[in-house]
């Protein structure tokens, strides 16, 4: 079976308001992974990693300043940042801060 062989992924549609979990809410089952992560002001998430990722992090209200590896981003609302998951990571809201995240399988 090829690829195109297979039936389409059906779509999906979620309102992000909708969720209750804090601070990871999964959107979507299954592949890239989509969570939206909500930290209140001053809320650190420990340093981690994802090994096998890249990651996509869209600020859609308030400000985080993000560590990841030995460097420290400034990422506000409106800010796109796509960065590998292997270095060590943690978010630090500066405000009270919703952001959504991808996170997808490395292709290498």
């Amino acid at each position: 079976m090829t690829d195109s062989d297979q039936p389409p992924t059906p779509t999906e549609q979620r309102r992000l308001e909708a969720l209750e979990e804090t601070p990871h809410a999964h959107l979507f089952d299954g592949e890239p992974q989509t969570i939206r992560l909500a930290l209140a002001d001053g809320e650190r998430i420990p340093a981690h990693q994802h090994p096998d990722r890249e990651l996509v992090l869209h600020v859609l209200e308030g400000h985080l300043t993000v560590s990841l590896g030995n460097d420290e981003y400034d990422v506000r609302e409106g800010d796109v940042v796509r960065f590998d998951g292997a270095q060590e990571i943690s978010p630090k809201a500066q405000a009270d801060t919703t952001a959504l995240l991808v996170l997808a399988q490395r292709a290498d």
